[in-house]
């Protein structure tokens, strides 16, 4: 079974990239940049978190300590268009407060530290959850850990290779067990599923220009189905 996984997996990122060509995530100039854009991505599309990004970075804030020292207020009225923004302020400023006072505001101390320890530790942060936690360890200390969002869980299930209403766990243990621990590819793999979810496995999914369609072996989509 596990061998039929791997060849699945294989192929569905085969097919992606060959539609899709690479990717090229996460764009960002530094990690601290993909972090930030980490916390800023929660509930809202990428151009709305990469544009309050660039408004911290036009403030000259995009910077740990600053950002570790600023008032949660200043830091808000900057990434308003992040939704969410009060929030998001206060979980910036605690994160990067952790990130100067544990790990000097150096990526690579940060990256050093042991997956599952570091892991823990961000999960510990007030408002972080998994896919946060984890874009957050491949994207800017990358670790081999795949990401898995909305998108992920519904193309899968549809491909029944995931149980529907499939956990985060549950998920990210399909890709993890199945294929080989690989930084790049995950990094890569996570982003085809995001740009195949946008533009066409939507929730009203337009089958008829997927990739996958032409993907063979045990894989038939429930939606789209030939």
């Amino acid at each position: 079974m596990a061998a039929t996984l791997t060849e699945d997996l294989t192929l569905v990122y085969d097919a992606l990239f060959a539609a899709f060509g690479h990717q090229g995530w996460w764009p960002a100039e530094t990690p601290f940049e993909t972090m930030v854009g980490a916390i800023l991505t929660q509930n809202v599309s990428w151009k709305n978190a990469a544009q309050a990004v660039r408004n911290l970075e036009d403030a000259g804030m995009l910077d740990p300590h600053l950002l570790a020292a600023a008032d949660p207020a200043d830091i808000a009225r900057r990434i308003v268009p992040s939704r969410f923004y009060n929030q998001k302020a206060e979980r910036i400023h605690e994160f990067a407060g952790v990130y100067v006072a544990e790990f000097g505001a150096d990526p690579a101390a940060m990256a050093a530290v042991e997956t599952r320890e570091l892991r823990e530790r961000l999960l510990a942060l007030r408002g972080f959850g998994k896919e946060t936690a984890d874009t957050i360890l491949l994207y800017a200390c990358e670790k081999p850990v795949f990401v898995v969002d909305a998108y992920t869980r519904r193309i899968f299930s549809r491909y029944g290779l995931l149980p529907e209403g499939a956990s985060y766990d549950r998920t990210q243990r399909l890709f993890a067990e199945n294929l080989d621990p690989d930084v790049a590819l995950f990094n890569d793999y996570h982003a085809q599923i995001v740009c195949l979810g946008k533009t066409v496995c939507k929730t009203s999914p337009l089958c008829d220009r997927c990739p996958i369609r032409e993907v063979r072996g045990t894989l038939r989509c429930a939606v789209g189905r030939m």
